[in-house]
C-alpha cells in the first residue's frame, strides 16, 4: 500500500510502498477514512533533530485519524469489521495511574508505551496511508451515529487539544467572564466553537489575518482584535479594563505570550497551546496577581468521546479542505505558506 513517510529529520516526506499491516492479538487494523495534516508535523519535518525526542523516523505521518475497522486481532472484543471509529492519538503504557484514567497524553511510564511519548504518526506509523495498525483496541473510540470519519479525523487533535484546554478552565468561565483565543486557525477556530458551545463567556478572537478574524466571527466569536502592539489594550477596553479571565494562546511566540500576560485578569488563566518556541519571564510582578500559567498537551480519551458527541450534535464542526493521498505534500506546503483556512484532511 502507499504511505506518506518522514524518513529522516529535517526533510520533506515521501510517498513509499509499504506492506499492508496485519493485526496481532489485541491489535486492530483500520481502513483510513481521513488523516488530518497538523502544523506540528512541520516541526517534525523542519525543526527537530536526532536525540531531541525518544523516537524518530522513519514512520508514516498522520496523528489525527479516523476510519473503519478493517481487521481484528485475536482477543479483540467490542468492535466489528466495518464499524466507524476515531483513533485516540496519545499512546501510553495503559497501566500507570494517568493511563488508567484515560489520560494517556500524560503517561507516567512512557518506556512501556508502544513508542516512548509518541503514537501513530509520532514515531509509529500513522494514518497517511490506506490502512493503519492500532497496537491496542483501547485506542479506538466508536463514532457517534451520523459522524463521518473525514469530519471526525481532525477532531482527534485539532478538536481534542483546545477542548482539553478550555475544559480545565470551565470554573473561570461563568456568565460575565471573557475568554480570548489567540490564533484562530486550525485549532483556534475550533476553540472558538468549543467556548461558545460549553460556556457562557464572551469570546474575543485575536489574529494577524483579517480573513481568520472574519472566520472566527462566523464561528461565534463576539469580538475580533488584530494581533499587534495594541491588542492587549483593545482586550482591556472590551472588558472594561479588567482583562480576560482565560486566555488561550495557540501561537506561543514571544509576542503573543507577552500580549496574554498584559491582557490577563487577576486570578485568570493563561494557557499556552501553540509550540511557537516563545518564552515568558515569570516573577512576582510580571503578571497580574494569581494568574496561572500552564501548558497543555492533547487531551484524554473520555474528553475525545465528549468532543465527538459535540460534533455529532452539530455544535462543533471543523472547516476542512480535503486532499487525496497523492497530494498530501501539497497540504503541508499550503499550510506552511499560510494558504489554508481551517484544517487539511488527507483522504486515502
Amino acid at each position: 500500500m502507499r504511505a506518506l513517510q518522514l524518513q529522516e529529520w529535517k526533510s520533506d516526506p515521501v510517498m513509499v510502498d509499504v506492506p499492508e499491516p496485519d493485526p496481532r492479538p489485541g491489535q486492530v487494523v483500520i481502513r483510513v477514512g481521513g488523516a488530518g495534516a497538523c502544523h506540528s508535523d512541520l516541526h517534525l519535518m523542519h525543526d527537530f533533530e536526532g536525540g531531541l525526542l525518544p523516537w524518530g523516523p522513519p514512520f508514516t505521518l498522520g496523528h489525527e485519524n479516523a476510519g473503519w475497522v478493517h481487521a481484528l486481532g485475536d482477543g479483540v472484543t467490542g468492535l466489528e469489521v466495518g464499524q466507524p471509529v476515531a483513533v485516540y492519538g496519545p499512546w501510553g503504557c495503559g497501566t500507570c495511574a494517568r493511563c488508567r484514567l484515560g489520560a494517556e497524553n500524560y503517561c507516567e511510564n512512557p518506556a512501556e508505551a508502544p513508542v516512548p511519548s509518541g503514537g501513530g504518526g509520532l514515531g509509529l506509523d500513522g494514518g497517511m496511508a490506506e490502512y493503519m495498525l492500532i497496537p491496542d483496541a483501547r485506542f479506538l473510540v466508536p463514532l457517534p451515529e451520523g459522524l463521518d470519519p473525514v469530519l471526525a479525523a481532525p477532531l482527534t487533535d485539532a478538536g481534542l487539544t483546545p477542548y482539553h484546554a478550555v475544559r480545565r478552565s470551565w470554573s473561570k468561565l461563568p456568565p460575565g467572564a471573557t475568554a480570548v483565543v489567540i490564533g484562530t486557525g486550525g485549532l483556534g477556530h475550533l476553540a472558538v466553537q468549543i467556548l461558545k458551545a460549553t460556556t457562557a463567556a464572551t469570546v474575543i478572537a485575536v489574529d494577524t489575518r483579517t480573513e481568520a478574524l472574519d472566520h472566527a466571527l462566523r464561528n461565534g466569536a463576539d469580538h475580533a482584535v488584530t494581533s499587534d502592539d495594541g491588542a492587549a489594550a483593545s482586550i482591556r477596553d472590551i472588558t472594561g479594563g479588567r482583562g480576560a479571565d482565560v486566555i488561550l494562546d495557540f501561537v506561543g511566540v514571544d509576542a503573543t505570550l507577552a500580549m496574554a500576560a498584559a491582557a490577563a485578569r487577576t486570578v485568570g488563566d493563561v494557557t499556552i497551546v501553540g509550540i511557537g518556541g516563545g518564552t515568558l519571564p515569570l516573577s512576582f510582578f510580571s503578571v497580574p496577581y494569581e494568574v496561572s500559567l500552564q501548558t497543555t498537551y492533547w487531551g484524554t480519551r473520555p474528553e475525545l468521546i465528549e468532543v465527538l458527541n459535540l460534533a455529532a450534535r452539530g455544535l462543533l464542526r471543523p472547516d476542512t479542505v480535503q486532499f487525496p493521498l497523492d497530494q498530501a505534500t501539497d497540504a503541508y506546503h499550503q499550510m506552511e505558506n499560510g494558504q489554508l483556512t481551517g484544517r487539511a484532511v488527507v483522504v486515502p
